[in-house]
């Protein structure tokens, strides 16, 4: 059976063991989960979301992370990418990816041709590593959350692996 989604952001505790549903009454929490570690497209989020680190500041959000890798891997894969200290949340076992309703991928989401031609666009546009070493479920599903007192207050569920959510758009709808 599956907990409510209030109830599950209440039970969530991040790498420091800060609470997740207090953290979203200080500020608006942009919660993304992603695939696994060593993914293109993951490798592609974060780039995205530490450029944009400044303008989640201005906007009062806190960012944070779910990954499947141990909170050790993620502290060493996020300082890779100038984000040491960011907020995250291990979930090797994929408990809060299916309470948030993210599921397994099917071929054509994770190995379509879609997903190839954007696979080899993204590692030449991004120099992502096509080669990096796998950390968690390669079938795994991602998706951004917008967290507002302790509720989601928008999401974007991806249809593909490589789809490319616009995070500023995800925030706006309760900025206005």
């Amino acid at each position: 059976m599956l907990i409510e989604r209030t109830e599950l952001i209440r039970t969530i505790r991040t790498n420091t063991g800060q609470a997740l549903y207090d953290m979203t009454f200080e500020k608006p929490v942009l919660l993304v989960f992603l695939r696994q570690l060593g993914c293109v497209f993951c490798q592609e989020a974060v780039k995205d979301l530490r450029n944009l680190s400044k303008d989640l500041k201005e906007k009062n959000v806190t960012l944070c992370f779910v990954h499947m890798g141990t909170p050790e891997q993620a502290e060493d894969y996020f300082a890779g990418y100038n984000l040491s200290g960011i907020p995250h949340i291990s979930d090797p076992e994929c408990k809060l990816y299916a309470g948030f309703g993210l599921v397994k991928g099917s071929f054509n989401q994770l190995f379509g041709l879609k997903v190839w031609l954007r696979t080899i666009e993204t590692a030449v546009k991004s120099n992502a590593n096509l080669f990096a070493k796998q950390i968690g479920d390669g079938f795994q599903m991602p998706g951004v959350f917008y967290l507002i007192d302790g509720q989601i207050a928008s999401q974007f569920i991806h249809s593909k692996a490589s789809d490319r959510p616009d995070y500023m758009d995800l925030i706006s709808c309760s900025l206005g």
